[in-house]
């Protein structure tokens, strides 16, 4: 004859060394019946073990975005470790850049919601993308967000590596990446004259993010005014649409020095 459901209790019992149960409390849960193992020991809280089991089940589900999500960002190795906590302040134009970067990652998002960019522009060597790497892998970290940083010039050539057999991406794959995430970064912007190619693959980028009121961060050496001959008139009325955030780093180059 078949076992019924009703004889399990005993086998199961036998099979995990279980030899009796007693009452117990929980201080959050209160009565339980604990469980009396062959081995020594009796079970805690039932509840507090699968809330346990949960939690540890969500931290390991989180430390493999995280992973994944920091291979995806592709920040370069010399801006890996950077962070706000390492961007040393001299000078209360560089405390009001920090605060700046820190406000809208503590904000983001309010700024993803209302689609708000901001713009780091300034001179060489000033601590710009010590910043904008830091927000990204801060995002990541802190609020599981899907943030990843590009130069021009490696978006540029990811494309047009596309149309090698060698290549293994897809230039609609590159583009869905660039316009699905979450935050994109955007560094050296103006950096070398662009062609026409290029002028119209940032333009198809910007737009598309534009269009689905998905923020980003633009770092130049550009002044405001040259920004508009870098990028287009349309892309940069588009990025300070929504009211843009926009950090001017004019102070003397800090490369070689602490912090950057």
């Amino acid at each position: 004859m078949a076992r019924s459901v009703s004889d399990l209790g005993p086998h199961l019992d036998r099979k995990f060394g279980v030899i009796g149960r007693q009452p117990a409390r929980c201080d959050t849960h209160g009565e339980y019946s604990a469980v009396m193992l062959r081995a020594g020991g009796v079970s805690g809280c039932p509840i507090c073990a699968s809330d346990k089991r949960d939690m540890e089940e969500l931290e390991r589900k989180r430390f493999q975005f995280r992973t994944l999500q920091h291979d995806a960002a592709k920040i370069p190795k010399r801006f890996t470790d950077k962070s706000f906590a390492s961007f040393v302040v001299s000078s209360p134009a560089q405390q009001v850049a920090l605060d700046a970067c820190m406000e809208y990652v503590d904000n983001f998002s309010k700024h993803k919601r209302q689609g708000r960019c901001m713009l780091l522009l300034g001179k060489v060597g000033t601590g710009k993308t010590h910043l904008a790497t830091s927000a990204v892998s801060a995002l990541i970290n802190e609020q599981l967000v899907k943030a990843i940083y590009r130069t021009v010039g490696s978006v540029i050539g990811d494309i047009k590596a596309t149309y090698s057999d060698k290549s293994g991406e897809t230039e609609a794959h590159i583009m869905r990446e660039l316009i699905g995430a979450d935050l994109l970064v955007l560094d050296e912007v103006g950096a070398t004259k662009q062609s026409e190619f290029e002028l119209a693959t940032l333009f198809s980028i910007i737009n598309g993010r534009y269009e689905q009121g998905r923020p980003m961060i633009i770092v130049s050496n550009l002044s405001p005014a040259e920004l508009n001959d870098a990028l287009g008139v349309r892309c940069v009325d588009r990025i300070r649409e929504n009211g843009c955030i926009g950090v001017a780093f004019e102070w003397e180059s800090q490369r070689g020095k602490e912090g950057f």
